[in-house]
């Protein structure tokens, strides 16, 4: 593989269950849609989740009110409840020192991306949002298709990290090789994964399985 393709929430950061007890007990609720399992709505743009409840299930808030409600979620589950992957920064290096490109590849807008990445001092090659795509998110694969192109790569040239049922169809549905990740209290299904790991240092070997050290090519 020439390039790793990491989803941000539940994988590089472990945000998942704070969103979902979030969502599941006071911002549904908020908004008039109770009994509903954050389960459906796992890796999708925070956008694109107002548009599946008020669909789906009617919503008794508007768009830019929903909007708001997420935004100010974001910047205390980003800014002072999210802890990084064990070993991240080392298996950052790792890639690199293998010369495989990495890109975070992730649903949440660039806001909350920015917050992640001053808080943890983190640099990725490509940096892509659901924001910078025209077309539907997760798990419509286009935006693992933008995220390889942006690094002159195809997907199928490209491991993608992913902790969501969401996630995990984008990524294959795209072509790329990916590596189920599942990192948060509630068990999804991954199987649709080409491989499935359950730890930081399984991920790792994992990831650098795919890649001989530069020496070595």
């Amino acid at each position: 593989m020439d390039a790793v393709l990491f989803d941000m929430d539940g994988v590089v950061v472990n945000s998942e269950d704070f969103w979902v007890e979030l969502e599941e007990e006071t911002i549904f609720p908020e908004v008039g849609v109770d009994d509903v399992s954050a389960d459906e709505i796992t890796g999708m743009n925070y956008r694109e989740i107002y548009d599946y409840l008020d669909s789906e299930y009617g919503t008794t808030a508007t768009k830019a009110e929903f909007v708001a409600i997420y935004d100010e979620a974001a910047k205390k589950i980003y800014g002072e409840h999210v802890a990084l992957m064990d070993g991240y920064h080392d298996l950052l290096d790792e890639l690199r020192d293998r010369r495989v490109e990495v890109a975070l590849v992730s649903s949440s807008p660039h806001d909350w991306i920015e917050i992640v990445l001053d808080r943890f001092d983190l640099e990725f090659d490509e940096i892509v949002s659901a924001e910078d795509i025209d077309v539907p998110g997760k798990p419509e694969p286009a935006i693992y298709e933008y995220a390889a192109a942006r690094l002159d790569r195809r997907a199928d040239e490209c491991a993608a990290v992913e902790d969501s049922e969401n996630g995990v169809e984008s990524a294959v549905r795209a072509g790329a090789y990916c590596v189920g990740y599942p990192n948060g209290a509630k068990e999804l299904d991954l199987s649709a994964a080409d491989v499935i790991v359950s730890s930081p240092a399984e991920l790792r070997d994992e990831l650098l399985s795919l890649r001989a050290p530069t020496e070595n090519r």
